[in-house]
């Protein structure tokens, strides 16, 4: 079988992965990856990859794109970024790119949401299976905005022949996916604020810690459950949880992270959201606070029974890897 796959989001935190993945299986021929930015496959190693300029706000790119390829795989989001620019990329060109799949002609789809299209609501079952709703979170934009990405893809392909599979990982985390350690708030502080309060403990900023439990999963493991959504010729079309093995806690992020963790209740990280939510204006940073308030920990075990997929790290293995990176 030989498959000639388009890729959105290429360079990014999963998309560098996802292309090694794709590169070194045996049934992919050619990767077309579309980029705002210019990108040397070569630079990488990359045989099979061939670079397209493109944006995925502009329709006539990725019709061009999804144009004589067997597999879309869409990746390119904002994850942190204003609710209003995030909005116009990740609903609009998101749209754009479920659209021109279904009209241009390829067999199958791959897109990756995200666990909190299942929205931090406190009635989540403990653990969430894919039957569980995409309800999102209103008051969290990225929540809300991948629950509303998925609504737009049932929309899009209803009565369509397209194979969709929609892979929800938890947080991704890893040397090439550093944007958890990059919001922490402290990271944002001059370079020498930054590195004299990680020499002195006193001075480590503190880190709440509700109790809620984290799941993470490494890059790479996000790869391989998209490079078998790709070729997979068993597998049915349809959403797959995919985290890594075992549960972080927000003390052992903190931690590693470089801040000092405080153990708070539960109920004050939930009124923190409550008041957040009747403020007029909320900066979109922190509506992040949000996810605190309810557990989202998935079952993975569709992903592994039907998929194929075992992660090669556990949580605490990504969060190790991640803290390496960044120190």
């Amino acid at each position: 079988m030989a498959l000639r796959v388009a890729v959105t989001g290429p360079t990014g935190e999963i998309g560098i992965s996802t292309i090694e993945a794709l590169e070194a299986h045996p049934d992919v021929t050619q990767i077309i990856g579309m980029a705002r930015r210019p990108f040397d496959p070569t630079d990488r190693g990359w045989t099979k990859t061939v670079y397209r300029q493109g944006d995925i706000l502009d329709r006539a790119a990725v019709n061009a794109l999804v144009k004589d390829v067997d597999v879309v795989v869409h990746l390119a989001f904002i994850i942190m970024g204003t609710r209003e620019e995030s909005a116009r990329i990740n609903l609009a060109g998101t749209r754009n790119v479920f659209e021109a799949t279904v009209a241009g002609g390829p067999r199958r789809l791959v897109y990756t949401s995200s666990v909190a299209a299942y929205g931090y609501h406190r009635d989540n079952p403990v653990p969430i299976t894919e039957d569980v709703p995409t309800r999102g979170t209103p008051e969290h934009y990225y929540s809300e905005q991948k629950a509303a990405c998925e609504h737009a893809l049932a929309e899009a392909t209803e009565g369509s022949s397209l194979e969709v599979y929609v892979l929800r990982p938890c947080i991704v985390a890893g040397p090439k996916a550093p944007a958890l350690a990059e919001a922490m708030p402290w990271n944002q502080l001059p370079g020498a604020v930054r590195r004299l309060t990680q020499a002195v403990p006193v001075l480590k900023p503190p880190m709440p810690d509700p109790g809620t439990p984290v799941q993470l999963v490494h890059h790479d493991d996000v790869a391989s459950a998209i490079a078998l959504a790709v070729t997979t010729t068993t597998a049915p079309p349809g959403a797959y949880n995919i985290a890594g093995d075992g549960l972080v806690t927000m003390s052992d992020v903190g931690r590693a992270l470089g801040a000092r963790p405080i153990k708070v209740p539960h109920v004050a990280a939930v009124a923190t959201s409550e008041v957040l939510a009747r403020l007029p204006f909320v900066p979109s940073a922190l509506e992040w606070l949000h996810a605190g308030r309810a557990s989202t920990v998935m079952d993975t075990s569709k992903a592994r029974d039907q998929l194929g997929w075992r992660p090669k790290y556990s949580a605490a293995e990504t969060l190790s890897a991640l803290a390496d990176a960044v120190s």
